[in-house]
């Protein structure tokens, strides 16, 4: 009997070690992450995070906002980017600053 419970008392701590090796991982993973945003803007999103982004880049835009989320989310799906605060800083994120209508315009807002 004694034996047995030391089998299981092993495997629940080797259970426990897989544990906390896969949570650091993903914070290694996190953290690169958030390291790449701050050195180029471009490709540094997961498509998760684009509507909140969006949202903040199209929070002051009045009447237009479904407009410019629609938009932004688009463009924020092909760059996974979206420039930092509600206007311009479009060089942080050189695809959605380059990508243009068929007319020329910008596509991104």
């Amino acid at each position: 009997m004694a034996t047995m419970g030391r089998v299981v008392a092993i495997v629940l701590l080797a259970l426990l070690a897989i544990s906390l090796i896969q949570s650091v991982q993903v914070s290694a993973s996190e953290y690169q992450i958030e390291s790449r945003q701050g050195r180029d803007g471009n490709g540094s999103l997961r498509s998760y995070q684009c509507p909140g982004r969006c949202s903040t880049r199209c929070s002051k835009v009045g009447h237009h906002h479904q407009t410019c989320m629609e938009l932004c989310q688009k463009c924020c799906s092909k760059c996974l980017c979206v420039p930092p605060g509600t206007f311009g800083n479009k060089a942080m994120c050189s695809c959605y600053n380059n990508w243009k209508t068929r007319e020329g315009g910008p596509k991104c807002p």
